[in-house]
């Protein structure tokens, strides 16, 4: 899987370190900003992801401030950079603390222009406690949110 390279060290200002919520500091590249952004202030909202950092008309990066997920960079551990967006699409999975956030994500991507790529639901063929949505964002992307039960 390759995924597009973020804003360097230096332009985020701030560690690349990981957070319990997203595993790296992934970027997808989307040739229609303000509608990438757009869709996943929309569909990240119930997992309390804000834009941390943004420079303008080129890239923002994601993050949540406070509580489970809480974003160990400042500037976000999610970006969306204005550029072509990547053949092939990538897969990538951000971590809910319950299943009724799988259930808010799904609602809300639809509602922000998503596809859906896979309704809420337990997925065992994963592990036991698999609780999961896909949605492709406009771009294509496939993003998923999952619960691993507990």
């Amino acid at each position: 899987m390759a995924l597009a390279p973020g804003p360097s060290r230096a332009e985020r200002d701030g560690p690349s370190q990981r957070s319990e919520s997203c595993s790296t500091t992934p970027a997808s590249t989307s040739g229609d900003l303000e509608r990438s952004k757009a869709f996943y202030l929309a569909a990240l909202a119930p997992l309390r992801y804000r834009i941390a950092k943004e420079h303008a008309g080129q890239a923002c990066g994601f993050g949540v401030a406070e509580g489970f997920g809480k974003s160990s960079d400042p500037h976000g551990d999610f970006w969306i950079i204005k550029a072509p967006p990547q053949t092939p699409r990538f897969h990538i999975a951000f971590t809910a603390p319950s299943r009724a956030e799988v259930d808010a994500f799904h609602k809300a991507a639809l509602a922000a222009g998503g596809r859906d790529n896979g309704a809420p639901g337990p997925r065992p063929q994963y592990h036991d406690g698999y609780y999961a949505a896909f949605v492709l964002d406009p771009d294509g992307y496939n993003i998923e949110l999952v619960f691993h039960g507990g």
